[in-house]
């Protein structure tokens, strides 16, 4: 990336054997009832303050229609911070702060994410994951294990075909059981 305040991070929540999704997409297995005792507790404003510091969102046209639809019964989680759809469908859009983006990947980044945005989250899918990361767009990687093994599911990394190489920055460990750990990307 041309400037060093730029960073794209992908995030994704998945079981320990790696699954982001069930086969049917469900994703009730989030709402873990785990307990970690050590664990740190995660209060409304740290939450509050760390999701304003995300200055922008990219998701896949997948991701974008599950979070449309969980909106119906919860607030749409990720607030007004601009929000960017990878889709060559054409998609129902009823965000003002939502756009759909159906070109160059690293055109999108080079000449419209980094001049704007320091802090930009993928959020999903994970085909969308692997292209990010086999163009070398990635910066680093923030994945929120939760104590369940899913056994069979939608996987977060499948088949990138190349070796990555991560340098672990932090750790840490929820009071829900929940681990997160964040890597840079080595071998960008």
């Amino acid at each position: 990336m041309s400037s060093e305040a730029f960073k794209l991070t992908i995030h994704m929540v998945s079981s320990l054997d790696g699954f982001i999704a069930k086969n049917d997409n469900s994703i009730s297995w989030l709402d873990t009832t785990d307990s970690y005792e050590k664990g740190v507790e995660v209060t409304n404003d740290v939450n509050d303050a760390f999701l304003k510091s995300i200055d922008c969102y990219i998701m896949g046209s997948g991701t974008y229609e599950h979070a449309v639809e969980l909106s119906k019964t919860n607030a749409w989680a990720y607030g007004d911070t601009p929000t960017i759809v990878i889709s060559q469908r054409n998609l129902n859009v009823n965000r003002s702060n939502v756009q759909i983006y159906s070109g160059n990947l690293s055109k999108l980044i080079k000449e419209q994410l980094e001049h704007k945005y320091k802090n930009v989250w993928l959020v999903g899918g994970a085909k969308l994951v692997k292209e990010f990361m086999r163009l070398n767009l990635v910066d680093e990687i923030r994945i929120s294990i939760l104590p369940i093994l899913l056994g069979d599911g939608i996987p977060f990394f499948e088949n990138l075909r190349k070796e990555h190489l991560l340098h672990l920055q932090d750790v840490t460990a929820y009071k829900n059981g929940m681990v997160e750990l964040l890597y840079s990307i080595k071998n960008k």
